[in-house]
Parts: structure tokens; C-alpha cells; sequence
């Protein structure tokens, strides 16, 4: 008898049928002895819903209200899904993430957790009963209610088969599992079996969509077993494991896949004078700002000045251009450049640490597409490209190829 923490996404608990769906499938794990822990989300669109509706009354709402408004959605879910168990005889209980209390610290939309209490949970559990808890959500010190930002339903089950030690966390969505690219781009693309949580992190922060980045953190740090299956199969397989440790009938290729990322665009502060802190001078206001930054690369000086170029998400461009405007005559800069029709394109791999030529065919293969790079990053295990957007499937197709993604691994 295994103790398994099961999340389910929006997509999976987005009608009536599908919810009853997903409270047959958790009836069969009981029904096989297993101890079953439920996050949900909110029903698909809701979430977006809620937010306009508060938009709609207020263009700027106070962060604390939003979460007050937003986290309603799972709530909804948790109940529903209970009267589903119930139906079928499964004796079920639903927690908010205050009621479990799942602490955080006081970030609203985008908070991060700090403790469980999983007392309550262990109690249901041990009488025979399914728990059902909202993801998405939790409680700060002083009682109010907050919210993980988006996706955060994944990282409220990886802390919660932490917090319980359990033997498994499922992770269902509407894909069956971690592909070498995706799909709707490459045809070809396999599912993996297995990866690692090093490739994972790089995969969910380059553009992979399959799982939040901060839910892998997570799962890495404490060890939690994690696996990605389809909520839409009746049989969802083995899905892929998401695992710390290399087993021997693990594939090993040099790339285990392609990311991407579509709407980025790229900034460019012409004539920067050469001296040290300036890159801080320029980025520091943009992080205060909020703005992620991507890429970054500043050119060899001459004559005393250099260019600075960096990535932002394309829906941040018009902040960190105003941002920007007000750094230039501070640190003399000649012009601010700016292009809106970049993409990020990222192969990932442990396997490039020992395997040489990796980078050399990324650039060879674009090359030989006459696609042109603008920039570059690479760490251990990535190399990331920005080229514009209107060669991205062309690229991700080529470079899936030209790795040999297509073909599965001996």
C-alpha cells in the first residue's frame, strides 16, 4: 500500500464528466490499497475569469484582495470533486489551503511556501478516507489568504508529498508526459520514460510548459518521487519520472530536448561607457521594476564604450523601455534599440557535459537552415539561442533532427 499525492489540472476537472472522470480514477487507487491525497485547480478558464471580473471593478486591484478573489476557483473544485467521491461511495474531505494551513510568507499572487501542518491530512488518511485539497493557495501568518502564482497547483502537491513523505507524486495534465520537444511543433517528438530534475528545471524554465519550475525546485530539494501521466487516458501508462538518481535502464542521450520560448524581445543600450557597476546602473532599475531578464551580453569595449544587450518577455518591453529611458542620460548611454520579434530556442542535456560538439552542431544546423543567431548563453547542460521568431519551428524542427530526438534512445 503506497501513499500517493495525485494533482489534477484545470483541463482535467474542466466539466462535470471530466470530474467525475478524475473521481473514478482516484476510487481505482483506493480500491488497490493506496492512500490517495488530491490537489486540484481551478476548472479550466476560471482562474482568467475571476481575474477579469476583478479588473472589471477595479482596473488595479490591491493584491490581497485578488488572492481573496482568484482562490475561490479551487475551492469550487475541492467541493465538487468530494460530491463525485462521495456519489461513488469514497468517503472524501476537502481543505482550503488555509484549512490544511499550508503557510507562506506574505508575497500575494506569488507566494512561496514555508511550512504544512499535515496532521489533519494523516488523520483522514488513517481513517480511510480520500483528502482533497485546493492548490494554488495557502495562508500567511497573520491569516490571510494567499496564492503561488500561476501553476502553482503543481508546487502545493510536490510540498505536500514532501510534507506526508509520500511514496509518489502524480502530476496529471492533458499530455502523457516530458517530450523531446513539443508536439504540436515536432511531430516527431517522443516521450521521454525518464529525465532528470536538472534537465527538468532547464526544460520548465526555458519555455516547457508541462510543470512549474518552482514544483521541480521543490521535488529536487526534498527528494519527492515525481511523475508526469495524462488525466485523458484510461490507461495513462508510466507517463515520465522526474528523478534525482541515473537508473540503468535510463535512456542516455547527449540532448534530451528542445525548449522554447515565443514572445520574447531584445533591448539594446548603444554606447555605454566602459566602467565598472554598469551593468548594475542599467539592470538593477529593471529588477526593481519586476522584469525578468533573460540573456544578457555586453560587447568588447572600444573607444571606451560598449553596448549592452538583454532579453525581456515581449509583454515587458514597453515597462522596461520606460524603465530604460529614465537610466540612459543617467549613465550616458547613446541610444536604447529595442525588437519585438525574437524567440529563445534552448537545447538541454547532462549528456553535453561529456560529449564534445554539441554547441558546434546547435550553430551548424541553423547555420545550414539560414537561420541567423543574435545571441547566445549556454551553462553545463543548455545552450539558448534568440533568433526571430519567424524561424522558430523551422529551428526546433532542424535541431530535433539534427540530434537524432526522432529515434529512440538504445
Amino acid at each position: 500500500m503506497a501513499l500517493i499525492v495525485q494533482k489534477y489540472g484545470g483541463t482535467s476537472v474542466g466539466t462535470p464528466e471530466r470530474m467525475r472522470s478524475v473521481a473514478r480514477r482516484v476510487a481505482n487507487f483506493r480500491a488497490q490499497g493506496h492512500r490517495v491525497v488530491v490537489v486540484v485547480s481551478a476548472m479550466s478558464g476560471e482562474t482568467n475569469r475571476l481575474i477579469e471580473l476583478a479588473r472589471a471593478v477595479a482596473p488595479s486591484p490591491r493584491t490581497r484582495e485578488l488572492d481573496v478573489v482568484v482562490s475561490t476557483g479551487e475551492q469550487v473544485s475541492i467541493g465538487l470533486l468530494c460530491m463525485a467521491l462521495d456519489d461513488l461511495g469514497v468517503p472524501a474531505r476537502s481543505y482550503t489551503g488555509a484549512q490544511v494551513r499550508i503557510l507562506t510568507d506574505s508575497t500575494h499572487t506569488r507566494a512561496r511556501i514555508l511550512d504544512i501542518d499535515a496532521a489533519p491530512i494523516r488523520k483522514d488518511l488513517d481513517a480511510g478516507g480520500v483528502v482533497v485539497v485546493a492548490g494554488f493557495q495557502g495562508v500567511d501568518a497573520h491569516g490571510n489568504i494567499t496564492t503561488l502564482g500561476r501553476g502553482g497547483s503543481d508546487t502545493t502537491a510536490v510540498a505536500l508529498a514532501a510534507a506526508l513523505e509520500a511514496d509518489e507524486c502524480q502530476i496529471y495534465t492533458d499530455v502523457d508526459g516530458v517530450y523531446t520537444a513539443d508536439p504540436r511543433v515536432v511531430p516527431e517528438a517522443r516521450k521521454l520514460d525518464a529525465v532528470r530534475f536538472e534537465e527538468m528545471l532547464e526544460l520548465a524554465s526555458l519555455g516547457s510548459k508541462v510543470l512549474q519550475i518552482r514544483a521541480v525546485e521543490f521535488a529536487a530539494k526534498y527528494k519527492v518521487k515525481l511523475r508526469v501521466l495524462s488525466s485523458f487516458e484510461e490507461d495513462p501508462g508510466e507517463g515520465t519520472f522526474i528523478t534525482v538518481e541515473e537508473s540503468s535502464n535510463m535512456e542516455r542521450p547527449v540532448i534530451s530536448g528542445i525548449a522554447f520560448v515565443r514572445d520574447e524581445a531584445k533591448l539594446t543600450l548603444t554606447g555605454v561607457p566602459d566602467r565598472p557597476g554598469i551593468a548594475y546602473q542599467i539592470l538593477g532599475p529593471i529588477a526593481d521594476a519586476g522584469i525578468d531578464v533573460g540573456m544578457i551580453i555586453q560587447n568588447a569595449p572600444r573607444d571606451g564604450s560598449t553596448d549592452l544587450s538583454f532579453t525581456v518577455a515581449r509583454a515587458d518591453l514597453a515597462r522596461a523601455v520606460k524603465v530604460l529611458e529614465g537610466v540612459q542620460a543617467h549613465v550616458g548611454a547613446r541610444s536604447i534599440e529595442s525588437d519585438d520579434t525574437m524567440c529563445k530556442v534552448s537545447v538541454v542535456g547532462v549528456g553535453m557535459r561529456s560529449h564534445p560538439g554539441v554547441a558546434a552542431k546547435m550553430f551548424r544546423t541553423l547555420a545550414e537552415e539560414g537561420i541567423n543567431i543574435q545571441m547566445i548563453t549556454s551553462s553545463e547542460i543548455r545552450i539558448s539561442v534568440a533568433i526571430e521568431e519567424k524561424h522558430l519551428e523551422r529551428a526546433v524542427r532542424a535541431l530535433h533532427k539534427a540530434y537524432g530526438l526522432d529515434v529512440a534512445a538504445e
